[in-house]
C-alpha cells in the first residue's frame, strides 16, 4: 500500500477515511497543547487580568505614596471649605454638611482625610451641642488621600440633631429648635462658622 494510492483489501475509501480520522485527531491534539500552554503562560497577546481591583488615587496608603517620593499636604497648599445643605430645616430634616478638601499645590500630595482629623463642631451660643468627632467608628477615623494638583476631595457627614458629648455616652437630648453654627476644624485651620436654624 503506497501513500498517495491505498491498496488492501478493503476499498480505497475506507483507507481515505481511516486517514482522515487519524489526522483530524492529531490537529485536535496540537490545538489542545497549544491551548494548555497558552492557559498555563497567561499568553495569548493580553496581560493577565489583576486579581485585586485597580486602587484609584484617592484611595492610596500612605505607604503607598510614601514608596514612591509623594509628600504630605501643607495646610497652606489645601483649600479647606464646610458647607450646608440648607439654611433652615424642617422639625423632620436633618442638616446635611460637606468637607470640600482641594490641592492647590503645584504637586501631588498625601493628606489623612479621615473623620479623627477633620472635627466638625456643632454650637449654640457659647453651649457646644455636637461634634463629629465624639463617637468615632475605628473603621472611619483614618483615610489616606493622594490628591493632584487641582482635585478636589468630598466627604459629608449628616448631623441627626441630637446632642453628643466627648467619650460619646448615651442618651443625649435632642437639639432645641434654634440658631446654630457649625465650624471645621482640619489640618490646623478653622472655617468660617456655617449658620443654620432648627425648626
Amino acid at each position: 500500500m503506497s501513500v498517495l494510492r491505498p491498496s488492501g483489501p478493503m476499498p480505497a475509501r475506507v483507507y481515505w477515511v481511516r486517514r482522515g480520522v487519524v489526522l483530524a485527531l492529531l490537529v485536535a491534539v496540537l490545538v489542545l497543547l497549544v491551548l494548555g500552554v497558552k492557559a498555563l503562560t497567561g499568553g495569548g497577546g493580553e496581560p493577565a487580568a489583576s486579581a485585586t481591583e485597580p486602587v484609584s488615587p484617592a484611595s492610596v496608603t500612605e505607604s503607598a505614596a510614601a514608596d514612591t517620593g509623594t509628600p504630605t499636604c501643607d495646610a497652606a497648599s489645601l483649600g479647606i471649605t464646610l458647607t450646608a445643605d440648607a439654611t433652615s430645616y424642617a422639625a423632620d430634616a436633618q442638616p446635611l454638611l460637606t468637607v470640600t478638601l482641594v490641592n492647590n499645590g503645584t504637586q501631588s500630595c498625601l493628606v489623612d482625610a479621615g473623620e479623627a482629623q477633620r472635627s466638625i463642631v456643632i454650637t449654640s451660643g457659647s453651649d457646644r451641642i455636637w461634634a463629629s468627632t465624639d463617637c468615632l467608628a475605628a473603621d472611619t477615623a483614618s483615610l489616606d488621600l493622594l490628591l493632584s494638583p487641582g482635585q478636589s476631595d468630598e466627604r459629608q457627614t449628616q448631623w441627626d440633631r441630637n446632642r453628643s458629648a466627648e467619650s460619646c455616652p448615651g442618651d443625649q437630648s435632642a437639639a432645641l429648635a434654634g440658631t446654630y453654627q457649625a465650624v471645621l476644624t482640619f489640618a490646623g485651620v478653622t472655617t468660617d462658622p456655617v449658620v443654620f436654624t432648627l425648626e
